[in-house]
């Protein structure tokens, strides 16, 4: 598979793995950009997991083909594992080494030595804000420092490729935010694949997405595309001053509503307008209230949200 597409960083064809009965990846095929933060979604047991250790050379796939950097993971398995940095969920680290005693460990696996490994570990420290914790065991280390310390081992030989699995699991919202702004600064230069199924974290971090479930794809695409593509139209919350009932009628009128649901506090009323498409009538609805002389305290439109569309394809 050498000589691929020079814009597409990894190239995954009618993938494959079976274990006895279970087929925990079917017939999956996706590109990855170069330059993407490439969001890989699923819930647990869809197999993105399985096929992140397929992509690193860790297991063989059944059946399919993938190439990273024009290299295919069985023809040239040395030169794909070159190009990857890898953080899997539960990150082994050794314990009882010292941060930088880890990481020239880490590199000199690598092949890295000399002037290069010095260089580059005191760049990783720098990048992943360890440069507190150098002297310090990594078992004395928070979760999130662990996480950076794995961060940091994964970046270390300059891979072009770097696949982060739940890289925040078990993190509190701060090491969140932290290790969030880490990946969007590394995804500058880097390729990122983010395996995860904290959706927040995906749609605030990813420029693009891939939903697998039972080990198939259901959906790719931006955040915005996907909820927009899989969500149930729009819809518009509204504050108006009125009678329920009245408001209900006048509004089901408008062109493009496809129904209107009125809840009545004191003399104003709470209402959610349902729209058959994607179109913005925002300023029907508002011309609607403004031609019955009613007043408005609220007029906005929601959208389903990543969690919605989730849910939408990987139930049942």
């Amino acid at each position: 598979m050498n000589g691929s597409n020079g814009s597409v960083m990894m190239d995954v064809r009618q993938l494959n793995k079976r274990f006895g009965d279970v087929h925990a990846v079917r017939d999956l095929t996706f590109q990855v950009k170069k330059g993407e933060v490439f969001g890989f979604l699923g819930p647990n047991g869809a197999g993105k997991t399985t096929t992140m250790r397929i992509v690193t050379c860790y297991i063989p796939a059944s059946s399919g083909t993938i190439s990273v950097g024009g290299h295919d993971t069985v023809e040239h398995s040395l030169d794909v594992r070159k190009k990857i940095g890898y953080l899997p969920e539960n990150n082994p680290l050794y314990n009882d080494m010292m941060v930088t005693e880890y990481l020239k460990f880490a590199g000199e696996l690598r092949g890295m030595q000399g002037d290069k490994l010095s260089s580059r570990i005191d760049e990783m420290v720098q990048v992943c804000g360890l440069a507190k914790m150098t002297g310090r065991e990594i078992g004395k280390l928070s979760k999130g420092y662990r996480q950076r310390v794995g961060l940091a081992q994964a970046m270390l030989h300059d891979p072009d490729l770097l696949i982060l699995d739940e890289p925040t699991s078990g993190l509190d919202p701060n090491q969140i935010i932290e290790i969030r702004e880490l990946i969007k600064k590394i995804g500058r230069e880097k390729t990122v694949i983010y395996c995860s199924h904290i959706l927040s974290e995906v749609s605030a971090t990813c420029t693009r997405i891939l939903i697998i479930n039972n080990g198939s794809p259901v959906a790719t695409g931006t955040a915005e595309e996907l909820t927009s593509q899989m969500g149930s139209g729009n819809q518009y919350v509204l504050r108006v001053r009125g009678s329920g009932p009245d408001i209900e009628a006048k509004l089901q009128g408008v062109a493009g509503v496809s129904s209107v649901s009125a809840s009545q506090d004191n003399e104003w009323a709470s209402v959610r307008v349902a729209c058959e498409g994607n179109e913005d009538i925002g300023e029907s609805l508002f011309r609607c209230v403004v031609d019955n002389r009613w007043s408005l305290a609220e007029l906005k439109r929601e959208r389903a949200s990543l969690e919605e569309v989730f849910t939408q394809l990987t139930r049942g």
